[in-house]
């Protein structure tokens, strides 16, 4: 899959994502990323991509054409590649969308449909970019960083992760939270006691039956407490099973 990132820094987003497990998917071909610094397509001598915002206000506002010949470009790159699939545009945005798993497994479920990240910087860009570009509004959350760069590489490592080879066991990214609407149970490793501490006993019974029903039990449990939002979710998909008709099934198992 690849990922194209528009920014005024694009040696910190090749220092996050050129190490750890996307900077392993990169070496292995599962996915590419490249950092295209808007900078480098302003038409003027000092290669300001920037100025004041028309009715007034504080700070200064990234301007149309650099980011438009920078998304030219990008679109001239992938053409002369013969990529076939529109690129995605998403803007890394407070006002956008939240950004959540579901999302990133929607991405992850296209993965020869490239993706072009835009970072904004100062008060933000003129938004006729966004139109221009059909650009998807993205946001990590319900606050503001300086700049799009962080939201950005959140992006790239939650999608790729997903991809099939990047974690190398693929079954680690379906127990994990999020899955169906459930936070992550507590894990544990070794020592089995750490400063009077101990590991669950369940989790050293070897009864793989009665360990998948504690972490699920524990699931449930963490989920309720910290997110409810969640949990209401879950449980509108996943009904608890009345009293009497677990009775009746252990009852009937018995007897067979």
């Amino acid at each position: 899959m690849e990922f194209h990132i528009m920014t005024l820094f694009p040696e910190m987003m090749t220092g996050i994502l050129n190490e750890s497990i996307t900077g392993r998917a990169q070496k292995a071909g599962l996915i590419t990323v490249r950092a295209w610094n808007i900078r480098d397509y302003a038409q003027n001598t000092s290669r300001h991509v920037d100025d004041y915002i028309y009715g007034g206000g504080p700070g200064m506002l990234m301007q149309c054409e650099p980011i438009d010949l920078c998304y030219q470009a990008i679109l001239a790159d992938l053409e002369s590649r013969g990529v076939p699939a529109k690129p995605r545009v998403i803007y890394l945005s407070p006002k956008g969308e939240t950004f959540r798993q579901t999302k990133a497994e929607a991405f992850a479920a296209e993965p020869d449909r490239p993706m072009i990240l835009l970072c904004g910087h100062y008060e933000g860009i003129d938004e006729r970019v966004l139109t221009l570009l059909s650009a998807e509004e993205l946001s990590l959350g319900d606050f503001v960083l300086t700049g799009g760069e962080l939201g950005a590489a959140v992006l790239v490592d939650a999608v790729s992760r997903l991809l099939p080879g990047v974690l190398g066991d693929d079954t680690s990214a379906i127990y994990e939270s999020f899955h169906e609407d459930l936070l992550e149970c507590p894990q544990y490793t070794r020592p089995e006691v750490y400063k009077d501490l101990r590991v669950p006993e369940i989790l050293l019974s070897g009864n793989h039956a009665k360990i998948d029903a504690w972490r699920l039990e524990q699931a449930e449990r963490i989920t309720e407490e910290r997110r409810p939002d969640l949990y209401q979710k879950y449980r509108e998909a996943h009904p608890p099973v009345p009293e009497k008709k677990k009775r009746k099934k252990r009852h009937t198992e018995s007897e067979g």
